[in-house]
């Protein structure tokens, strides 16, 4: 230890325990007096050599933990080169120590104050060059750490080799590491400056980790993709989505489809399978369910880990632009599943990071979801609005996403959510409303619609929130579309019942009118409802399998002909049997079969007509699109109505919820002339018992209201979809 100045021997006893809030002013290179330093700590090196004037010249090793000195007249450019000499490697590498902070302080600054957009640009790995150097810049939010070190197999996971720089009150910690390969497995080891308890947490803005169950985060090299999207962009920023039909595939990417062995589907896999069936079904865009890195396969993806990494399990960041890149070159949008609203407890990820609750809340009554066992981000404070809104910034910016579903919104709008009297504290005006989550959700949309024009937001809320899908400049939270849950619930609930107690809840089918154009809403046939007991759609249905199957395709008939964009779970196009397992891939092999097989053929045909038909998608949001012919008819149990474009074209639906055919049934129709049924849930070639109708023509009778009539057969259990002749 002579060689090292008194006044630092107390410096290297705290690196020695892991406690040197301040590695650079010990290591690297520094003047001694009249002499110059290169002070090098590496407890796992028998030598240590600096490459000088082209000739490698010995460190002393002045303390048995591994301190080596070198000692010299002329000052080193700072770029000097180690050597360092292990029992089972040696390598090189320039002296992390010597370099420069990176990180601006203004980009700390909008960090700090919640209005950085892009943080994943100042934290998390970096590979690049400093100094002429390659290498990894590392930097993370720890504030309340007396210590962080960069660990990894690139040194041996020893917190004392490569503790970090403080960067002050910003609470960023920063260190450059030079000539790390890319795939390199690194964590953040942290010591608590109130506790001393040191955690292995990975990072929270990395751009990938290992494969589970593996925990550690993995340096990837800036993406180099070509993207060949560009027309689907420029088409995208002036898209009138309000007009235009959206029909939603939601997808589980690990079991849409699996190799026979088990095995996921990568990205090119799925894009090689996947788009053509996408495409062939009708569908507009894909929902992929939550691909943000996560631990478990069981939490499908919303407990996540990786707010800023794509998962392993399917391939690489570049696998999956090139599987966006794809979908947009075959005019499919993609729409990424993403939760905002609360993490998991796992030790090694975002829970209690530094040691303190700093993502989330330390009080219970604020801070822990009472449903899922998670914990609530804390809105409110400025790195967090950061961190989330940076995170949607990067998949829209990063991987060309057409558009995000935030994830339990209803949970984040309400402090008392899930929980009982007691069990949560009331804002500062002694209400219900979590303040703070409202702010991030509007200011989440602004940057949404400001950044990337024409990409969409879209809330799952279950409440009478007023105003989710309306402008923040009119006082709304600014998401472009809202599930409608309780349209979504009373359908299921009247499809459920024997058709002989449909009549007595008629109102469950004609309610929904009411409010339908208080939201642009989305009507949703989601994951959630065929899981946990809820039975698949087609075992929801009563009756024999003859009564499900007619159902089910009524089912989708209505939803494709209700106003509203669309969505419906994988599998619900073809009648899967069972609920949804998330190990194992969807019962593709009934599709052999003629029952399934026709609800599939239904599904795609009513598809198409929905993109093709201005009438069944022009005004979905707009009370001018849709009117009612007949919504009394309870006793048998059949809806009729009119839905129609901007430019005059209209088509009729009837719906007959009966397994009892009606033949001669009158409706009255705006319009004298020949009608002709484009589709009829009952056709032979979607398995069903064939009963329709040739041309119709009207009566000159008025009906309902209407000028004219027509008489039509209403095939059981089944819906039609009549246009008027030109």
């Amino acid at each position: 230890m002579k060689l090292l100045p008194p006044h630092l021997h107390a410096s290297f006893n705290a690196l020695l325990h892991g406690r040197l809030h301040d590695p650079h002013s010990l290591l690297g290179l520094h003047s001694a007096g009249e002499l110059w330093q290169i002070r090098v700590f590496s407890p796992h090196s028998q030598a240590v050599q600096v490459q000088l004037d082209g000739t490698w010249q010995e460190l002393t090793r002045v303390h048995p933990a591994g301190l080596f000195i070198w000692q010299g007249t002329e000052k080193p450019d700072s770029r000097y080169l180690l050597q360092f000499h292990e029992a089972h490697r040696q390598y090189e590498q320039e002296d992390p120590y010597c370099q420069p902070q990176e990180i601006a302080e203004f980009d700390l600054y909008l960090f700090n104050e919640g209005k950085s957009q892009q943080a994943y640009a100042v934290l998390g790995a970096h590979p690049g060059t400093v100094n002429g150097i390659e290498g990894v810049r590392f930097a993370v939010w720890a504030p309340n750490a007396e210590r962080v070190s960069v660990v990894g197999d690139f040194n041996h996971w020893d917190g004392r080799i490569n503790p970090m720089r403080s960067l002050g009150a910003s609470g960023v910690w920063e260190l450059f590491i030079p000539r790390l390969p890319n795939g390199s497995l690194y964590k953040f080891e942290i010591r608590n400056r109130h506790s001393g308890q040191v955690l292995l947490k990975g990072d929270p803005y990395a751009r990938a980790w290992e494969m589970r169950p593996g925990t550690a985060s993995r340096v990837v090299a800036e993406a180099c993709y070509s993207w060949q999207d560009q027309p689907w962009l420029e088409q995208r920023r002036s898209h009138d989505w309000l007009h235009r039909p959206m029909n939603i595939y939601e997808v589980h990417a690990g079991s849409w489809r699996r190799h026979a062995d088990g095995r996921f589907y990568r990205w090119s896999e799925l894009a090689d399978e996947l788009i053509p069936y996408v495409q062939t079904q009708g569908y507009t865009h894909i929902e992929l369910l939550p691909i943000t890195e996560h631990p478990l396969d069981e939490s499908w993806g919303y407990q996540s880990t990786g707010y800023f990494a794509p998962t392993s399990r399917y391939g690489s960041p570049d696998e999956l632009r090139a599987f966006v890149d794809a979908c947009h070159q075959a005019g499919i949008g993609v729409i990424l599943d993403w939760v905002p609203a609360h993490f998991p407890r796992d030790g090694f990820a975002l829970a209690y990071y530094d040691g303190t609750a700093l993502y989330e809340h330390e009080d219970p009554r604020l801070g822990m979801h009472q449903d899922w066992g998670t914990h609530i981000f804390n809105f409110g404070r400025n790195e967090i609005k950061s961190f989330l809104i940076s995170s949607a910034h990067y998949w829209l910016d990063a991987f060309h996403i057409d558009g995000l579903r935030v994830d339990a919104v209803a949970s984040m709008l309400y402090l008392d959510y899930s929980r009982k009297e007691g069990e949560w504290l009331p804002n500062k005006f002694g209400g219900r409303e979590n303040l703070e989550a409202i702010d991030f959700l509007r200011e989440l949309n602004i940057m949404v619609h400001q950044c990337f024009p024409g990409a969409l937001t879209l809330a799952e809320e279950s409440t009478a929130w007023p105003m989710v899908s309306r402008p923040t400049y009119l006082g709304g939270l600014g998401f472009s579309m809202k599930w409608n849950m309780g349209w979504m619930n009373d359908t299921l609930h009247y499809m459920a019942l024997d058709p002989i107690y449909r009549r007595y809840n008629h109102n469950n089918l004609t309610f929904g009118q009411l409010y339908s154009y208080s939201e642009n809403f989305v009507l949703p046939f989601s994951h959630d409802e065929v899981v946990h007991g809820k039975r698949s759609l087609l075992d929801k249905m009563p009756g024999d399998a003859w009564q499900k199957f007619a159902n089910l395709r009524l089912l989708l008939t209505y939803q494709m002909t209700y106003p509203g964009k669309k969505l419906n779970f994988m599998g619900n196009e073809f009648g899967q049997g069972r609920e949804w397992n998330v190990n194992e891939a969807l019962q593709w092999q009934l599709t052999d079969i003629d029952w399934h097989r026709g609800v599939q053929a239904a599904a795609r045909d009513l598809n198409h007509l929905y993109r093709d038909l201005p009438a069944l998608h022009d005004l979905d949001f707009d009370s001018q699109g849709f009117s009612w012919i007949d919504c009394h008819d309870a006793d048998q149990s059949v809806l009729s109505f009119l839905r129609q474009a901007r430019d005059g074209s209209f088509v009729l639906i009837c719906l007959n919820f009966t397994p009892i055919p009606r033949h001669g049934y009158r409706i009255g129709v705006p319009y004298d002339g020949v009608y002709n049924e484009i589709f009829n849930s009952d056709a032979a070639y979607y398995a069903g018992g064939n009963l329709g109708n040739p041309r119709l023509t009207t009566i000159n009778t008025s009906w309902m209201g209407f000028p004219h009539l027509l008489e039509l057969t209403l095939p059981p259990l089944s819906g039609i979809i009549l246009q008027m002749q030109k």
